[in-house]
């Protein structure tokens, strides 16, 4: 029964790795469309628009007019789940448990002077809706999933020159969560249910640097600071072979969870060959190693029931991880910019420890993106990306419930934005 509640109160911060399958573990992406375009090569080293808020706050500073930028992008994401078996028999395997959700942005840049700017962004660095049909065969490790994260960062940035910029903001960030799963200790009797839900703010920060190296040649460093989280909420259990322990089979504890999403880093070039071409390339690490365990600490727990709902740990072993991109844009004429970019991604997940809230792999994504200017004061983006991930292994044990599987991923980003420039 503890293996049971334990995959159920798999951190709320964990679980949204079954969706992002844009960005490595739990993180997003998609906080630029005219990033998109590109595969997010060059994040740190352009200041296409405002969203080099989030990109690179020091980029606020090349930007000469004061702008806003938003839009949305949409994640259309497909799992195919074959060679399942699981204990107790039965069950479905359906797979696609990934909704179409949009993922919005929004950001705002004023220039005070030729060396001092602000600005503020709004965008989601985590988010995640999962929501497996009934009668899955792995339900006892998951059912349904719905995290938000929401981002809140005032900025400011400073020219030491025109070759040389910084940026700061602090970052005010929300996260509430739910999770549920099934719960059988007896195979003759009906499933019972759990379900988890909490919330947090916390605080964190954003700097980045921003230089000219060449006439045509910038490159750009991004820190994205680590976050840490007490999540506080409830667990609520409801099953009625409680009732044959003498205890209400209703029971609701206060639970508490100390989660850290990971610092990360991120480099990259921004290379101008003439009037028309621009090459970008760049790097992000992402220091999953933060994340070795689970660990919540359910309080008002019956003595009876203490063992199994008290505190409940899980090893994670997440490792560190790589993404590289290249992309491209060419200049078509004044009112359009072409773009695209390939970007390979690494999973933090190992074999041994990988559920069906994390099936995920290491991803290779294909993007293409435009932006039309049909007046100097006006830019629409638009972008569309393909992702394919290699096939992973699930396989989970709890001594009373076992669920093996293979998994394929693969999804569909489309995004659209706009920039108005005052």
């Amino acid at each position: 029964m503890k293996k049971v509640m334990l995959k159920t109160t798999l951190s709320l911060a964990v679980a949204l790795a079954s969706t992002q399958i844009f960005a490595s573990g739990f993180a997003l992406n998609e906080q630029s469309i005219s990033g998109m375009g590109t595969g997010f090569a060059g994040r740190s080293s352009s200041a296409d628009d405002a969203s080099t808020v989030f990109g690179n706050p020091a980029g606020m500073s090349r930007l000469k007019r004061e702008q806003v930028t938003g839009g949305v992008a949409f994640i259309d994401a497909h799992t195919d789940i074959s060679d399942a078996s699981s204990r107790p028999n039965g069950g479905t395997n359906k797979g696609d448990m990934v909704p179409f959700m949009g993922v919005p942005m929004g950001y705002y840049v004023k220039p005070i002077d030729d060396r001092w700017a602000v600005g503020f962004g709004v965008y989601a660095p985590f988010g995640l809706v999962t929501d497996y049909e009934n009668g899955f065969a792995g339900r006892y490790f998951g059912s349904k999933s719905e995290v938000k994260i929401v981002t809140l960062q005032p900025t400011v940035s400073y020219a030491f020159n025109d070759k040389v910029s910084i940026g700061f903001g602090p970052t005010i960030n929300r996260i509430d969560g739910k999770l549920e799963s099934n719960l059988s200790l007896n195979p003759l009797a009906p499933d019972g249910e759990v379900k988890i839900k909490g919330d947090d703010t916390a605080l964190g920060y954003n700097v980045g640097i921003l230089v000219q190296a060449t006439d045509s040649t910038s490159v750009g460093l991004t820190y994205h600071s680590k976050v840490k989280y007490k999540i506080e909420g409830d667990t609520k259990v409801n099953y009625g072979l409680l009732g044959a322990l003498g205890q209400n089979p209703n029971q609701k504890f206060d639970a508490s969870l100390d989660i850290t999403t990971p610092e990360s880093v991120d480099f990259s070039v921004t290379h101008k060959l003439d009037d028309q071409w621009t090459l970008y390339a760049g790097s992000t690490w992402t220091r999953w190693s933060r994340l070795k365990e689970i660990s919540v600490e359910n309080s008002g727990v019956p003595a009876a029931l203490n063992g199994s709902f008290g505190t409940i740990t899980e090893e994670q072993n997440w490792h560190d991880t790589w993404a590289h991109a290249i992309g491209a844009s060419y200049q078509l004429n004044k009112q359009w910019v072409l773009r695209t970019g390939l970007s390979v991604d690494q999973a933090p997940t190992n074999n041994e420890n990988r559920s069906p809230r994390i099936p995920t792999g290491d991803r290779t994504i294909f993007s293409l993106g435009a932006g039309w200017s049909p007046t100097d004061d006006l830019t629409i983006d638009v972008a569309y990306s393909y992702l394919h991930e290699e096939s992973v292994k699930v396989n989970d044990n709890n001594g009373r419930q076992a669920y093996d599987a293979k998994y394929e991923n693969s999804a569909n980003g489309f995004g659209v934005g706009a920039t108005y420039r005052f």
